[in-house]
């Protein structure tokens, strides 16, 4: 019976084989000689060694040159040519033992050499000491820290804010905090540095839209909302946030935020503003942008600021609702992983807040001082000014270029020098090239604080037009 079986077997294997298509049997017997040729062949082949003498392995380790740890760099460079400031850098700064006027230095409401400030920064040096030596999780909570949050959320007008040992930390630790791989963030191509390595830290998917340009952002929301329409169960999960400035560091142009509001609830995103520039210089109050425009500070998801500007101290802040602000405080890798802010600096913020809340006169003092060298500026030859009117940081960029970027910068240095020989200390934005997603021309920055007089902001607007015509023309 057994035999007959096998028999059977064997009849139905021969049918198959004649019922077979041609194509199947040529793909088995390659298939066939393909298994018996890796049975027989060698797995690899022996290649000859030939021993070296001592001798050629020590002509060989003589001749080998290593690659250098990182590229060459240029005697000349900007970098390795610094200015050397002596003194405090206010209103007059010494400068390689010069006497200058300052147009340099981003302290916009003056506060920097404040009696006031001082006073209180020292009374809080001699109570805790010089630094904290922890994080905040790690007996690096001060009360003084927690009395400069309290403040920082009643003067904002939101319900909670954390504060942070260094200003570029505060936003790229803010953004890796919410934003996540898979995640997507439309942000402006003229967005600063620290926004750019927040969204690399980030790992998530980045669409860039033209500077300003709200039709190119609805543009891509679109284009999103179609992607999440063909898998919504993946559109579910994902998070998406729009990122801009509220006064841009590398162009001094505003944000149109109320347009933006109104995206944000149409294709139902997230906002985060940040404000470096904006805070302690627009408003009534000095509040930003939102109080700039008069919109409701709760249809903002997230607000950063560092202190390093109109705080004249050092450090940054992010504000908004308490439940977005406590999880930084688990998530925020500059928060959790850095020594939290030195005691004085928060004092001396915080005495910088009541001077702020005491004097609303000085934000409208420095936006006429904005609007008169931002006049007085136009029509220079061969430069133009970018940035709006009461933008207290300037740009002054070439119209015309010189053929390479390396040209233009040593172009504007003459115009610097010239100026700072003259007693206008002025100084040339700089960025780190090879890393900038979207790197802006070359440009000189003129800032703007409420202690320069009218006749001082003349003779630099005067001063500049006499470089141009001396050295562009």
């Amino acid at each position: 019976m057994a035999a007959a079986g096998q028999q059977w077997v064997l009849v139905e294997m021969v049918q198959a084989f004649y019922e077979a298509p041609t194509y199947h049997l040529i793909l088995e017997g390659i298939l066939i000689l393909w298994i018996i040729r890796l049975l027989f062949s060698k797995t690899y082949k022996l290649q000859e060694r030939s021993d070296l003498t001592l001798k050629e392995k020590e002509e060989l380790i003589e001749e080998w040159q290593p690659e250098p740890l990182v590229p060459p760099v240029p005697k000349d460079h900007p970098a390795l040519n610094y200015n050397i400031v002596s003194g405090p850098p206010t209103h007059i700064i010494t400068v390689n033992g010069k006497e200058c006027i300052n147009f340099a230095s981003f302290n916009f409401l003056g506060l920097l050499d404040n009696e006031k400030v001082k006073s209180a920064a020292q009374a809080s040096l001699k109570k805790y000491g010089v630094g904290t030596c922890g994080p905040r999780g790690f007996y690096g909570t001060f009360d003084v820290h927690l009395e400069l949050e309290e403040r920082l959320a009643k003067f904002m007008r939101t319900e909670e804010a954390i504060i942070y040992s260094y200003g570029f930390a505060t936003i790229a630790s803010a953004i890796p905090a919410y934003s996540k791989r898979g995640d997507i963030v439309f942000v402006d191509e003229a967005a600063c540095f620290a926004i750019q390595k927040g969204l690399q830290a980030s790992r998530s998917n980045i669409k860039l839209f033209k500077h300003n340009d709200m039709a190119d952002l609805e543009r891509l929301l679109k284009e999103q909302e179609t992607e999440d329409q063909k898998n919504p169960r993946k559109a579910r999960v994902t998070r998406r946030f729009i990122v801009v400035e509220g006064l841009y560091m590398n162009t001094g142009d505003i944000c149109p935020l109320p347009e933006l509001i109104k995206l944000k609830y149409k294709y139902k995103v997230r906002i985060f503003l940040e404000e470096s520039l904006s805070f302690g210089v627009l408003g009534e109050h000095g509040r930003g942008i939102t109080e700039h425009f008069g919109i409701n500070i709760d249809d903002i998801d997230l607000i950063s600021a560092n202190m390093e500007n109109s705080l004249a101290s050092i450090g940054g802040f992010c504000c908004g609702r308490s439940f977005i602000i406590d999880h930084q405080r688990l998530s925020g890798q500059g928060y959790c992983f850095s020594a939290s802010l030195p005691p004085l600096l928060a004092a001396a913020a915080i005495e910088a807040l009541n001077i702020m809340e005491d004097n609303p006169d000085i934000f409208q003092t420095l936006r006429a001082k904005c609007e008169h060298i931002h006049k007085a500026l136009q029509g220079i030859s061969g430069l133009k000014v970018v940035g709006e009117s009461f933008s207290p940081a300037l740009h002054l960029q070439l119209e015309e270029s010189c053929g390479s970027r390396e040209n233009d910068v040593k172009l504007l240095k003459r115009v610097v020098d010239y100026c700072m020989n003259s007693g206008i200390a002025l100084t040339q934005a700089r960025y780190l090239e090879k890393e900038e997603k979207c790197l802006p021309p070359p440009s000189i920055r003129v800032v703007i604080t409420v202690e320069q007089t009218e006749k001082e902001l003349d003779k630099a607007a005067s001063l500049l037009k006499e470089a141009a015509q001396s050295i562009l023309n």
